[in-house]
């Protein structure tokens, strides 16, 4: 049965987390400059243009915070890893980032995005490490998983489930390009919101 699209609207972009208006809960989606975390938020939405997309890495440059009509807020942090974008804005990234997830009262999970066919990166398995040493909620999709071919999914799967520490049925595999498992990610998102649920 198909899930209805998120009603998704950007509300603001802010540098410092004391700055996002208070949420009943809330997502974080964090993962390598140019995963996909945009078009990720995109098709959730079904809107083409709602987040920035780019092939260049590094255009996610502030928290950028979503309302949904489910109630709770998304929030698309700056990519991890190679952006291009000028070093004195880049240097602000880390602290920011943390702050946020640190101190955010209402952030009920973190959902890390890895490339279903490149796999955890070191800068992967540091981003899970750091996150789960804070006991974070973290929740892992593997998006662009239709760039996996078919013959090699199950090795896939097995790989970079052990890459990331958790079993295959752990992880759920997507593709904001061919809408795969967006609606089970749209299913799990509002559950996910919710610090209760960690």
């Amino acid at each position: 049965m198909s899930v209805p699209p998120l009603q998704l609207r950007f509300v603001m972009s802010a540098m410092r987390v004391q700055d996002l208006p208070p949420t009943d809960g809330e997502v974080a989606i964090v993962g390598r400059s140019n995963v996909g975390k945009s078009s990720i938020i995109n098709a959730l939405a079904n809107r083409k243009e709602l987040a920035r997309t780019s092939k260049t890495p590094g255009r996610t440059q502030a928290l950028n915070l979503f309302d949904t009509s489910a109630g709770t807020t998304v929030v698309d942090l700056p990519g991890f890893g190679f952006a291009n974008a000028p070093k004195r804005v880049r240097s602000t990234w880390p602290a920011m980032i943390e702050d946020y997830l640190l101190t955010r009262d209402r952030l009920g999970s973190v959902v890390v995005l890895i490339d279903a066919e490149i796999g955890p990166t070191p800068i992967d398995v540091t981003a899970l490490d750091w996150l789960r040493s804070h006991e974070l909620a973290v929740r892992v999709v593997a998006n662009k998983y239709d760039k996996v071919k078919a013959s090699k999914r199950e090795k896939r799967k097995r790989e970079l489930a052990e890459g990331c520490g958790l079993e295959p049925g752990e992880i759920l595999w997507a593709s904001a390009a061919k809408n795969l498992n967006i609606d089970e990610l749209r299913r799990r998102l509002p559950l996910w919101a919710h610090p209760e649920g960690r």
